[in-house]
């Protein structure tokens, strides 16, 4: 994962300041890019869809800067647990960050792109909505996209989006969709 330096508002200006003693004129110390904010996951409950859950973090981490995914350590909490059930794939935020991913097996038995799943439902906890109707390129469009689409990648967008969400203030911040469950 590649960190990029935060620029506009809040980037920090380079500071000069003239020694008292000397005379001279010295630059104050370049500020270091901001780190991205980890989030755990816990895919131990998801079953057969563990690996399908590994890969759509992976995406995330591949996709942006402002925050990456990684699975929880051995008797640490997670801020995300990730499970199989026989329903309707389905995301559960309780605040920017955080909450209950479930992988339904219901739409898979209907032919949906498990790793797709995976990295829409992760996307919810991200802050994102549902897009739908939408294209198979946005991956938030869920299953308006159909069957045939296996495309788990976000788009621009929706990267964007989530670099905004986690780029700073809004951090820990309830996601926008407050529906309490985002079913796909």
């Amino acid at each position: 994962m590649h960190v990029r330096l935060l620029t506009g508002g809040v980037a920090v200006a380079g500071l000069l300041s003239l020694s008292l003693t000397g005379g001279q004129v010295a630059a104050a110390a370049p500020h270091a890019p901001l780190a991205a904010r980890v989030l755990t996951y816990d895919a131990s409950g998801s079953a057969e869809f563990k690996s399908a859950v590994d890969r759509g973090a992976a995406i995330w981490n591949e996709s942006v800067d402002a925050v990456e995914l990684r699975p929880v350590a051995a008797g640490q909490r997670a801020n995300i647990r990730v499970l199989a059930d026989n329903g309707w794939p389905r995301a559960l935020p309780t605040t920017l960050g955080n909450g209950t991913v479930y992988i339904g097996r219901q739409a898979v038995d209907q032919g949906y792109n498990t790793i797709r799943i995976s990295a829409h439902e992760l996307g919810h906890i991200l802050g994102l909505p549902d897009r739908k109707p939408g294209p198979c390129s946005s991956l938030m469009s869920g299953s308006s996209a159909g069957t045939s689409c296996t495309n788990p990648y976000p788009n621009a967008a929706e990267k964007a989006e989530v670099e905004g969400n986690f780029g700073g203030e809004l951090a820990g911040r309830a996601p926008a969709v407050r529906a309490g469950v985002i079913v796909d």
